[in-house]
């Protein structure tokens, strides 16, 4: 049934009903035993899911969708997945079909069809032997949306010929930098949704409304968030004059651009239905604010606000354009994912000075907890559902059906202790995508010195899941290898004592972390093919990496693709990547000085005209595998449909 809205909410662009799909179907987990769906819906979804041979009228299986489960976040919005288990075809072309109480998936959603189609269709690939990935889709990033490009590119080719999977390596969304219009249309449809109000202790706002009043709502958060005394006593010692600088009160939210930095749970559950589905943009008035004047509770925004907000609007209204095509995508094709920092903060445990420092805040922990709590919505719960049991399950629903400050707080706890956020993907060859953000080997000598991205036992979890494979894909965020010079760069700055200041954190950053991940690589019983996917740098690369001292090397491949709707700032990227060239070709004696000196690594040339080996442009990777697991090619389809490739060294 759909729902009707109350009399006071404002809808301006559409009727008084909301639609009962607010986002999805998303294809999450796919395998021969589970079919796992996402939705976002304005009532409890009833109904049958049905799976069908293509083209055939016969029901090849039927499910009823009262075996999955729906966490309501609001009078009027429940988060809903299911997963049907079953005996499913795999390596053959499938349909499904779902029939709800307000009639079939496919009547509620039109535009969900590529050309021909009667219902959604997708393959259950058990190799993975075509992959898109990418990561850091900025919503208002001046450029167009590369998943968009990916939508279109499917949209041409036959079933059997898509991807096995798209995998979303981080930053999904931008908790920490969000437009200004996006925020009022967020805080348009938690009044909208009813989304659930939440309290805060030891904040400057006592509540949700309280925020939303505040003079500092928009473009001004950054004033609302706490604040650390930090600046390394070490540095302190050895450059005394830069004392009365680094000892200022520094922000734990560090992004510098967090004036419309998301708070609330509430917030972050918007934003991912904004982000995922075009469903609730019509349901705003996304000019609202403009016509009142930038005036809200007797505040007027800055003029330079007004006028960023117009240049961001502009970029957000075609982002919002390509939202059917995006929908589409992730309905046609299994979609995985994995959180960075920006789906929860920028520089999100960093350093342990980081940590203390945000988890010793109630109000810090409360926001870190809520991208955390929301990430597990709208992300996490799909990759790996069976990760996710009763005693899980029981704080979750203890929270969402009684949602008071203690119980929310309880939750956040849970999930802080929660350490099953990696995943396996069973494919061949295997994927294991890797939790580089909540288990982090930290430094015990500085504060303020990178933490290595896993600690010990993580990193010994990853080597025994990789004993005796002949191949392995690893998803990892951040590049495992990557431009050594950025990263000199990063080193510098740590030793400065400022390691936020240019996000030094790199695989590298850390002696353990670094060693024992070389060491996994050196391994004698560890795969022969290794095919790394990295997203997080903005820009986009691939390396052949062998064994510096060793006759019978692995094939380590670092293939990175970032990001999806942003970029790099091109002139210093420009300048990074000559830099780098001329420090560190494969003989530079330079390397000797690095932890990476047991390895040389390649740099392959893009097929593009001129020096560059960095690609500065939005775009989605993609990256196919012969039956050994050894990529025969490697490319990046850009947001404006080019492909550019990667070719083997020596064969430009």
């Amino acid at each position: 049934m759909t729902v009707e809205l109350p009399l006071t909410t404002e809808h301006p662009h559409s009727s008084s009903v909301l639609p009962l799909i607010l986002a999805g179907p998303i294809l999450r987990k796919v395998t021969p035993q589970e079919l796992t769906l996402w939705f976002a819906v304005s009532s409890p979804l009833k109904g049958t899911f049905t799976l069908y041979q293509q083209t055939e009228q016969l029901a090849l299986y039927t499910g009823e969708l009262s075996q999955g489960k729906h966490i309501r976040i609001g009078e009027r919005a429940w988060i809903f997945q299911v997963t049907f288990c079953g005996k499913f075809p795999s390596n053959t072309p499938l349909e499904y079909q779902i029939n709800t109480q307000d009639g079939l998936l496919t009547e509620l959603v039109p535009d969900l069809l590529y050309d021909g189609e009667s219902r959604p269709t997708f393959i259950i690939k058990t190799h993975a032997d075509y992959v898109m990935h990418g990561s850091c889709r900025n919503p208002h990033y001046p450029s167009k949306d590369s998943l968009v490009a990916a939508d279109a590119k499917i949209a041409s080719q036959s079933i059997e010929d898509r991807p096995s999977l798209l995998m979303m390596s981080g930053d999904q969304i931008y908790a920490d930098h969000v437009a200004g219009s996006t925020l009022d249309s967020i805080q348009q449809v938690i009044n909208l949704l009813g989304l659930y109000d939440e309290s805060f202790d030891k904040a400057p706002v006592a509540n949700t409304q309280a925020l939303f009043d505040h003079a500092n709502n928009f473009y001004g958060r950054d004033k609302l968030l706490p604040k650390y005394l930090e600046g390394g006593h070490e540095i302190i010692e050895r450059v005394p004059r830069l004392a009365n600088w680094l000892r200022l009160k520094s922000p734990v939210f560090s992004s510098r651009e967090s004036g419309n930095h998301l708070i609330t749970l509430s917030e972050f559950n918007a934003m991912y239905l904004l982000v995922w589905s075009p469903v609730l943009w019509q349901f705003v008035d996304n000019a609202k604010l403009e016509k009142n004047l930038f005036r809200w509770q007797g505040h007027t925004l800055e003029e330079k606000w007004q006028k960023l907000w117009f240049d961001e609007k502009a970029t957000i209204d075609q982002f919002v354009a390509g939202l059917p095509q995006v929908r589409r995508l992730m309905a046609h094709v299994p979609t995985y994912m994995i959180f960075d920092d920006h789906d929860v903060t920028d520089d999100w445990n960093l350093t342990v000075g980081w940590e203390q420092a945000a988890y010793h805040h109630h109000f810090s922990r409360r926001i870190i907890g809520n991208g955390l709590i929301s990430y597990w919505l709208c992300q996490g719960w799909g990759n790996a559902p069976e990760n996710f049991n009763e005693t899980f399950f029981s704080h979750v629903e203890e929270y969402f059906e009684q949602p008071t400050s203690d119980r929310h707080d309880s939750l956040i706890d849970y999930l802080y202790r929660f350490e099953q956020w990696h995943y396996t993907i069973s494919t061949s060859p295997k994927m294991l995508v890797l939790d580089t953000r909540t288990r982090r080997w930290r430094s015990e000598s500085k504060m303020n010195k990178p933490s290595g991205l896993m600690d010990w036992e993580a990193l010994s979890e990853l080597q025994m899941s990789l004993i005796n494979e002949p191949a392995v894909i690893l998803v990892s965020a951040a590049p495992m290898f990557g431009v050594k010079f950025i990263e000199s760069l990063q080193r510098g700055m740590t030793w400065l004592g400022q390691p936020l200041v240019i996000d030094a954190e790199n695989w590298m950053a850390h002696p353990g972390s670094a060693n024992t991940l070389i060491n996994i690589f050196t391994h004698t019983k560890t795969p022969t093919n290794f095919v790394i996917l990295s997203g997080d740098v903005h820009y986009s690369f691939a390396y052949d990496v062998k064994l510096r001292f060793r006759n019978s090397s692995p094939n380590i491949y670092q293939i990175t693709s970032s990001g999806i709707k942003n970029e790099f700032p091109n002139a210093l990227l420009r300048v990074c990547d000559f830099m780098d060239r001329i420090l560190y070709s494969p003989r530079s004696p330079l390397n000797l000085l690095t932890k990476r000196k047991r390895l040389k690594i390649f740099k392959r040339d893009p097929d593009l005209p001129g020096n560059h080996r960095l690609i500065n442009r939005s775009a989605i990777g993609e990256v196919r595998l012969d039956a050994d697991g050894k990529p025969i090619d490697i490319a990046i389809l850009t947001a404006e449909g080019q492909r550019v490739t990667f070719p083997p060294i020596n064969a430009k």
